[in-house]
C-alpha cells in the first residue's frame, strides 16, 4: 500500500470507489441507476479541476483503495465548476430524471430534508442546484475535502495517513482552515475526523460541518506533517 498523486487513469476506480462508499460509508450501488452519478459530482470536478490536490491510496497492484481530494479555494472552485463542469453535467441528467431506491439525502457530504425521492434524483438536484458554502466559514476554513476507502482499509491508519497528506497540500498552500460536510447519521466519520482535530462548526441549518485550521501565526498545526 502507498499514497500517490492522482494520475487520469485513475478515474474509473475513484468513481467506483466513491459509489461503493457512497452511503454513509457502506455500498451504495444498489440505491442508484446510474453507476457514474455519484462520482461525477464527488470526484470527477475534483480530479478535472484541481487534481494536484488529489492522492489516491493504492492497494500495491496500481488499483484505487481510497482517495482523497481537496479544493483550496472552495468559492474558486464553485466558479470553476459552474463554468466548466456543471453545464454539460445538466444537459446530461435533467432536473426531474432519475430512477434509483428511494432514499433520503445522505450522501456523506451534508443532508437535505424533505420527502424520500430516488438516490439519483437526489444527486440531479444537487447538480442543478449545487449547496452553496456559508460564507462564515470560508473566512477561516476556505478549503474543502472529501475522503473515501473501501471497507477493508477502513480502520488500518491508512485513512489517517491520507488524509494527512492533503492536509500537508494545504498548508503549504497557505490555507488557513479546510472544511467538510459529513452526513450527520455517519458517526463513524464524525469519530473519525474528531480524532484528527475537526471539530464541528456552529453553522445554521441542519447540516453537519467540521472545519479544522491550517495555519495559525503562520506555523503549521498540530499533527500536520510528513507521514511514512
Amino acid at each position: 500500500m502507498s499514497i500517490r498523486g492522482f494520475v487520469p487513469d485513475d478515474a474509473d476506480a475513484l468513481y467506483d470507489v466513491c459509489l461503493r462508499t457512497g452511503a454513509d460509508g457502506s455500498d451504495a450501488r444498489e440505491l442508484f441507476s446510474d453507476p457514474r452519478l455519484l462520482g461525477s459530482v464527488y470526484v470527477g470536478p475534483y480530479v478535472t479541476l484541481e487534481p494536484e490536490r488529489a492522492f489516491v491510496l493504492d492497494d500495491g497492484s496500481g488499483r484505487a483503495g481510497g482517495y482523497v481530494l481537496g479544493a483550496l479555494d472552495t468559492a474558486r472552485f464553485a466558479r470553476a465548476c459552474e463554468r466548466e463542469w456543471w453545464p454539460g453535467l445538466r444537459a446530461r441528467y435533467p432536473l426531474g430524471a432519475g430512477t434509483g431506491t428511494a432514499i433520503g439525502m445522505a450522501t456523506g457530504t451534508g443532508t437535505r430534508t424533505g420527502s424520500p425521492r430516488s438516490a439519483d434524483a437526489e444527486v440531479i438536484a444537487l447538480i442543478h442546484d449545487p449547496p452553496v458554502a456559508d460564507t462564515a466559514v470560508l473566512r477561516s476554513f476556505p478549503s474543502h475535502l472529501h475522503i473515501d476507502l473501501l471497507p477493508a482499509w477502513q480502520g488500518t491508519g491508512w485513512g489517517r495517513r491520507l488524509l494527512t497528506r492533503l492536509l500537508v497540500e494545504l498548508t503549504a498552500a497557505g490555507s488557513p482552515g479546510v472544511h467538510l460536510e459529513v452526513s450527520p447519521t455517519n458517526v463513524r466519520a464524525i469519530g473519525f475526523y474528531g480524532r484528527l482535530g475537526f471539530v464541528r462548526l456552529p453553522i445554521p441549518g441542519d447540516g453537519f460541518t467540521m472545519g479544522r485550521v491550517l495555519v495559525d501565526h503562520g506555523y503549521p498545526s498540530r499533527d500536520v506533517g510528513p507521514t511514512s
